[in-house]
């Protein structure tokens, strides 16, 4: 659970105005959708200044973990290619050629 200590005056910026938004919803079930949505934003807000912090306190000599690397390029012409080898082998499987 959250507590006002735990959040940036930002995050306390956006919830005050998010819940003055809350005042034009009719219904419970929408409020308790902007409610949860909320509190998902503020947490993610909350554990991410929590990781700044916690960077910022690590000895000058420790480096940060590397970021994951990008997946292979999907390369187009290969794929392509062997698709026309695999259709041509099922046309051939199914005796279309003679």
């Amino acid at each position: 659970m959250l507590n006002m200590d735990d959040l940036s005056f930002v995050s306390f910026f956006y919830m005050s105005d998010i819940l003055s938004s809350m005042e034009n919803v009719d219904t419970m079930e929408e409020r308790k959708k902007i409610a949860a949505a909320t509190a998902a934003v503020l947490n993610y807000i909350v554990t991410e200044e929590e990781a700044i912090c916690i960077q910022s306190m690590a000895p000058p000599g420790v480096k940060p973990a590397p970021a994951p690397s990008a997946a292979a390029p999907v390369r187009l012409w290969g794929v392509s290619g062997r698709q026309a080898q695999m259709q041509m082998r099922n046309l051939m499987q199914m005796r279309t050629f003679k």
